[in-house]
């Protein structure tokens, strides 16, 4: 029948994450919802709208990825927007550092513009976190297929954006390939 055929074209996705420690005191229960399916998945996409704490979920996410690999998080921003991801973990105890090259990493979270990215060893993470992925929306975009390249190999992933076009196919296909999900072409197949 239909539904089955329809099944049969789904594709499996692979549980690769880990069991969330406590969270943050500070978080709404729609916040712990999202922060434990995220942590627990491994590689996902929060998309929430404005206003409902992306932020905090990215902060606490990089953070837990942290402790668990043992190896900084990274959170990739839009230009001007970094220093602001740092004060909002101020707001919740959570410690994130501005970093502009690979030189400042230290542990914990690192906070960085997509710009810097040049300037940052990719594989010296073990948690990539990008706010406002939309980025990810051009097709033959150069930053996207740099994105994809750069984080291939980390085990935990996060994109979080309010503004994913649901009928954009080729965004929500390049945020299924960033997260390793599936190639954008074979989600447009499928």
């Amino acid at each position: 029948d239909y539904r089955d055929f329809i099944a049969n074209k789904a594709g499996a996705i692979k549980m690769a994450g880990f069991d969330p420690k406590p969270i943050n005191a500070a978080a709404k229960a729609h916040q712990i919802k999202a922060i434990e399916f995220a942590l627990s998945m491994g590689k996902s996409a929060s998309f929430l709208d404005t206003g409902l704490g992306k932020s905090f979920i990215e902060l606490e996410f990089a953070r837990q990825c942290a402790e668990e690999t043992g190896k900084p998080s990274i959170i990739l921003t839009p230009l001007a927007v970094a220093a602001q991801m740092v004060r909002e973990g101020r707001k919740f105890n959570i410690d994130a550092r501005q970093i502009r090259e690979q030189s400042e990493v230290g542990a914990g979270i690192m906070v960085s513009n997509y710009e810097r990215l040049a300037k940052l060893d990719p594989a010296s993470f073990g948690a990539v976190i990008l706010d406002e992925s939309s980025i990810l929306k051009s097709y033959a975009g150069k930053t996207r297929a740099m994105l994809e390249d750069a984080f291939c190999g980390t085990p935990y992933k996060l994109a979080a954006t309010a503004t994913p076009s649901p009928n954009d196919h080729t965004e929500l296909g390049n945020h299924a390939e960033f997260l390793g999900i599936m190639r954008q072409q074979e989600m447009l197949s499928k």
